[in-house]
């Protein structure tokens, strides 16, 4: 069953070709057996054929003591890498989370940290995913992971790498704090938490819009129960600063849809599939917003590619051709959507797709990739 866009996009379809030498650029993140799996040349902000010469930024954050240091496979950092593609294999978020920040922030070299970082709590998705539209610019607050009781020494360190000092853009705050998330002490703050995700994430969207002072380009409804199928909206929310606001799947939470009447008039995308929120939930939200499109796969892997290839105006990723990086998550660690999403804010951008396998790549994605994957008939140089 092909992935459904409602109404019609207008997205090119697939294209199929015989094309040879691939060279393309992969970024992934993402639960492969026991470790996380991350990639691409695109990690320092390039998507050149040619690499840079910089070198990575050192893989050490700080040794707590001999016997327990902060290594680079303690943080997730880059451990293994081909030409197009890189792994980063933290234990769990909270490692992928450190790891990714201090890529995109690095504590040497001369560049600046974060103004701010975000932090949201281990045991919630929901906040993470909401979370991420605060990494996008202007606000630029990467994503760590804590809990609620303590702050773990990985994310400390991270934190204490990037030392973020607050600016004009994040209201002097050094840290957003989701969903009574642990914060260190001393630090200047802004604070947002509820009882239940919806109420969250519109306290998310609230908090971004004070600090922009605008108001959303557009919004995503996406399913506050199928975390599978809600993960690619964090790579959009960083990329773009649009708010993710949640729905049930046979109804519309009340602080959604009071949200949904104040934003009147801003262009609204579901990203879920009838099976996971129902068509009467969709025409509850056209019945505020009548122009609320669906895009949607049969699955999680087809749903993300569907979002992946969308368009719609200034809103979508739109990529139906080669010479983009890509993030891949597992749908078995939603946070890993948090954890990764500065790499959709800075470098090349890439979308989130998910994969449901560890063994190999699910068909639908592998085909995704081919059918973008640059190539020549005759001369490598018109690859």
């Amino acid at each position: 069953m092909p992935p459904t866009q409602e109404p019609p996009a207008g997205v090119p379809p697939g294209r199929t070709r015989r094309l040879r030498r691939p060279a393309l650029a992969l970024l992934a993140i993402a639960a492969i057996a026991a470790g996380g799996y991350f990639g691409g040349k695109a990690l320092f902000g390039t998507n050149e054929a040619t690499p840079t010469a910089a070198p990575a930024p050192p893989a050490i954050v700080v040794h707590r003591s001999q016997s327990e240091p902060t290594t680079a496979a303690a943080v997730g950092f880059p451990a293994f890498a081909t030409k197009d593609t890189t792994r980063v294999g933290g234990a769990d978020p909270a490692a992928d989370a450190a790891g990714v920040a201090l890529a995109v922030y690095p504590s040497t070299g001369g560049v600046p940290g974060p103004a701010a970082v975000t932090l949201v709590p281990d045991d919630s998705w929901q906040a993470g995913v909401a979370a991420a539209s605060l990494v996008a610019a202007p606000v630029s607050a990467p994503i760590l992971i804590s809990g609620h009781d303590s702050v773990p020494s990985l994310t400390a360190d991270a934190l204490s790498a990037m030392a973020p000092t607050g600016s004009p853009a994040t209201d002097r705050k050094q840290l957003l704090v989701i969903g009574g998330a642990q914060a260190p002490s001393g630090a200047t703050s802004a604070s947002v938490d509820a009882p239940d995700p919806a109420r969250l994430a519109v306290g998310i969207a609230t908090l971004r819009q004070k600090l922009v002072n605008a108001p959303p380009q557009h919004l995503l409804l996406v399913s506050s129960q199928a975390p599978s199928y809600a993960m690619p909206a964090a790579a959009w929310a960083a990329r773009s600063g649009d708010p993710v606001l949640y729905v049930d799947k046979s109804g519309v939470p009340s602080a959604t849809l009071a949200a949904l009447k104040r934003y009147a008039g801003i262009p609204v995308y579901l990203l879920a599939p009838p099976a996971v929120v129902t068509d009467k939930t969709l025409q509850a939200i056209r019945k505020v917003n009548p122009q609320a499109v669906r895009i949607s796969g049969p699955d999680p892997v087809s749903s993300a590619i569907a979002f992946a290839r969308y368009s719609d105006g200034s809103f979508g990723w739109d990529i139906n051709d080669p010479g983009h990086g890509f993030v891949v998550a597992s749908t078995t660690r939603p946070l890993d959507a948090a954890a990764a999403a500065p790499l959709s804010a800075s470098g090349t951008w890439g979308p989130l797709l998910v994969t449901d396998t560890a063994g190999a790549l699910p068909v639908a994605l592998r085909n995704y990739f081919l059918d973008l994957k640059p190539g020549y008939t005759d001369d490598p140089t018109r690859a």
